[in-house]
């Protein structure tokens, strides 16, 4: 009769509140001050007893909106609902984020003093909850709503929320906090790895994707678990609070956290959308003012204008509550916590090895994984990685404090890919070391992470070879996006991998690997795949710049256009302007690798399935830059695209010098597309005239052009025709006589070169598809036999 209306008031004052005042503060203190309550001389607390009880602990839902009702209706509800976004209560960005020009020093403040307030409130929340759970009366009732919340806000973790069925971004990053702090004491070996599929487990992962189990695998395992003869005692023992606290705070985290994270980079890439869309329209205005649809134009970019200013309120409020230094270290602990929970479940496979450094006594990954972790929800890791990204990117500083357990666990799953069956985790993976990169980062902030992640000594002998790996592995990933994909993830490799270059430890890996063959083959050939095509895609792009910037130079020419024709020519410019640069930054990269790979490993790119390629592409490459039509590449502005070609002639020049050896040059002079003795005496007059390169190093290139000469004039001289070959003697897909002919397990006779040059791209039989690989193609001795005595007697002829 007294605390039952004095909670009700408490909840009814609570729902009134916000951020705007210090309101808060009074009915928050009340409730944690009425806890601790206690009838003496048991430990009891009857205002928890009382609170658990009350009909609005956890209301039955009565529509589809169960994650919204639970978060406003409960009774918990009002005093963990204190948000800064905007979308949760509009009246934030009126009343601190208002003015139009604040300057960096005021919305510091400004956020400082909302975070302060949001830590006070959860600070005081967390008080509640500890009280609740350490009464025995209530902790089973608790621990239930959490698990009811939790269960009513599945769909956060949908890529489309229909936002009022929900809970807010704010509640849930209140809960989740909460749970963290609970969590802080748990310690990783007192924590079942299994109680996600216990049968008392609060959490359900029962439609989750696995990290790399089907879900027909992941449901046999759970069964066989339970059905063993440890698992049925195992299932008959009620799950410890560690255990369940520290889940209970990862789904949480899945639940509110990432969404809110998500979210964020949509608001940030709307911002720039909106803002692009509107510079492009402006500065295309002389083109449309005298146009019939230029009020639309007008009215088009106030209104992205408008929405963009209104998307950047919206973002300043989301700052405060993710920005915030004390919510992103709480994250990083905990999630240090359950990498330590996961690296002991890795750590069985891996005898003599330790969650403190890893030390491989074999030098290798293991290429099995443990069925537990198969079995675990892939977000496990993707929460980690998206959580990183986010810190590292917008917060580094929030990376200084200690990250051990999760360098190592990102250490780990970098080396071993194979653990995990979607590529596009791997690619986000490699993308968090990329971003804390020291080729990325500035000096100090999140460069610790990436430091911490290479010197494992694991990493030092495989993460080299893991990427490159990984580079080959990202050509085929099932998406419809693959195409443009694997350029993005590329790109983050080769920068990962210049940055190993530079460490002697990570080089010798990567030399170790060049040396046994055909896996580091296989990269350098995707490699000269990406290199052909960006700088083709590249080159392309600014010649149709040149073309239209001489337009626009000629006044009269362009004013005959037309309004109309010019602003397409404008738009057409746009596009182009973006690829290339887009295409030229990818570009520099891939050519970056090649120069001091050539450099340092020649080999394997003289090999004879690669070095015809690699001539070809130097060659056309060579002419782009130095035969007749190199003005077409003269554009205005060149560093606004990154085009410097001084630089790349100087590389490509300098790779003909890395591989000078007679089977180089021989493929260079077989070039019919593009090699010209003419070529190489411009190329050498250019670089002499613009001093790109030194005199000694002209004097070898010279050299180098007339040995390729000479070495084509032998060839002609001992050039056979074997036109007339017999078609049983003919490569089916190249049509040239054979060398070494092969017979695959189709029954199909091909040339030995051929079908390993096909297999470098893709490990398929050409002629019906079925897998392929090089060990099962078998030698057709008697015909290679027939083919050498044939060309014996053309030669004697």
């Amino acid at each position: 009769q007294v605390f039952g209306p004095l909670l009700q008031g408490l909840v009814q004052r609570m729902r009134q509140c916000s951020l705007l005042t210090d309101s808060f503060k009074a009915p928050l203190q009340a409730l944690v001050e009425l806890c601790d309550l206690r009838c003496p001389p048991s430990s009891a607390r009857p205002f928890c007893d009382l609170m658990v009880q009350d009909p609005l602990w956890l209301p039955q839902p009565v529509s589809a909106a169960t994650g919204k009702e639970v978060a406003r209706l409960s009774l918990l509800g009002p005093f963990l609902g204190l948000s800064v976004f905007a979308e949760d209560d509009a009246r934030i960005v009126n009343a601190y984020y208002l003015q139009s020009a604040m300057t960096s020093e005021n919305m510091h403040f400004v956020n400082k003093s909302l975070q302060s307030m949001l830590e006070f409130a959860r600070t005081q929340m967390h008080h509640v909850f500890r009280a609740l759970l350490m009464n025995a009366g209530s902790r089973e009732k608790v621990l239930g709503y959490i698990a009811s919340v939790l269960r009513a806000n599945e769909k956060r973790s949908q890529l489309q929320v229909n936002e009022r069925l929900v809970a807010t971004d704010g509640f849930m990053l209140n809960l989740m906090v909460v749970l963290q702090m609970l969590a802080v004491k748990v310690k990783p070996d007192k924590v079942d790895p299994y109680y996600p599929f216990h049968p008392a487990s609060r959490v359900d992962i029962t439609g989750d994707t696995r990290l790399r189990m089907t879900a027909q695998e992941a449901e046999q395992f759970s069964q066989e678990l339970r059905e063993c003869e440890h698992g049925k005692q195992w299932c008959e023992e009620a799950p410890k609070f560690p255990t369940e606290c520290l889940f209970l705070a990862l789904q949480c985290a899945h639940l509110g956290l990432s969404p809110a994270l998500g979210r964020y980079g949509r608001r940030l890439r709307a911002i720039r959308d909106l803002q692009r869309m509107a510079q492009e329209m402006a500065a295309a205005q002389p083109l449309w003012e005298h146009l019939p649809n230029a009020e639309r134009n007008r009215r088009l970019i106030r209104k992205w204008r408008a929405q963009a200013k209104k998307i950047s309120k919206s973002k300043a409020c989301a700052d405060a509550g993710l920005l915030d230094l004390q919510l992103l270290g709480r994250c990083l602990g905990f999630y240090n916590q359950v990498a330590s929970v996961l690296l002991k479940v890795l750590e069985t496979i891996l005898p003599g090895c330790s969650s403190d450094g890893f030390p491989f006594s074999s030098r290798t990954s293991p290429t099995e994984v443990p069925q537990l972790f198969a079995a675990y929800p892939e977000w496990y890791i993707e929460d980690i990685a998206d959580f990183l990204l986010f810190a590292i990117q917008y917060q580094p500083s929030s990376m200084e404090s200690q990250a051990g357990p999760l360098a190592q666990l990102l250490g780990w799953l970098l080396c071993c890919p194979q653990w995990l069956s979607n590529p596009y985790l791997g690619a986000k993976l490699v993308e968090v070391l990329f971003c804390a990169s020291p080729l990325v980062q500035p000096p100090g902030s999140a460069c610790g992470f990436s430091a911490a992640v290479l010197s494992l000594p694991l990493a030092q002998s495989t993460m080299g070879p893991a990427l490159m790996r990984f580079y080959t592995d990202v050509e085929s990933t099932g998406a419809a996006s693959e195409f443009y994909d694997k350029f993005t993830i590329r790109y983050h490799i080769s920068i990962l991998l210049k940055s190993l270059w530079e460490s002697p430890r990570h080089k010798e890996a990567i030399l170790k690997e060049a040396a046994q063959g055909r896996q580091f083959v296989r990269f350098v050939n995707m490699l000269m795949n990406d290199t052909t095509f960006l700088l083709d895609e590249s080159l392309e792009s600014l010649k149709r710049i040149h073309q239209t910037q001489e337009e626009a130079r000629d006044v009269e020419a362009w004013a005959r256009l037309g309004a109309e024709a010019q602003q397409a020519r404008q738009r057409q410019l746009s596009q182009d302007e973006r690829q290339c640069r887009s295409y030229l930054t990818l570009a520099r990269e891939t050519v970056d690798m090649l120069h001091y790979l050539t450099a340092d490993v020649p080999e394997p790119f003289l090999r004879p399935e690669l070095v015809d390629r690699l001539a070809a592409m130097l060659n056309f490459n060579l002419q782009q830059l130095c035969g007749p039509r190199c003005k077409d590449l003269k554009v205005q502005q060149p560093e606004k695209y990154g085009w410097e070609p001084r630089r790349l002639l100087d590389q490509l020049t300098d790779m003909y010098l890395h591989l000078d050896c007679p089977p180089f040059l021989q493929a260079v002079g077989r070039d019919e597309r593009s090699y010209r003795a003419s070529l190489f005496q411009d190329a050498g007059a250019r670089m002499r005239k613009a001093h790109v390169k030194t005199r000694p190093q002209l004097e070898q290139f010279e050299q180098l052009a007339a040995r390729i000469e000479r070495s084509l004039a032998e060839a002609r001289q001992r050039q056979v025709d074997y036109g007339d070959a017999p078609d049983e003697f003919r490569d089916p897909l190249m049509d040239t006589l054979m060398e070494d002919p092969v017979v695959l397990p189709s029954g199909n006779v091909v040339d030995k070169g051929t079908i390993v040059r096909h297999l470098l791209n893709s490990n398929t039989d050409p002629f019906n598809r079925q897998p392929l690989t090089e060990d099962m193609l078998r030698p057709a001795e008697d015909l290679k036999r027939r083919i050498h005595e044939w060309k014996q007697s053309k030669a004697s002829q």
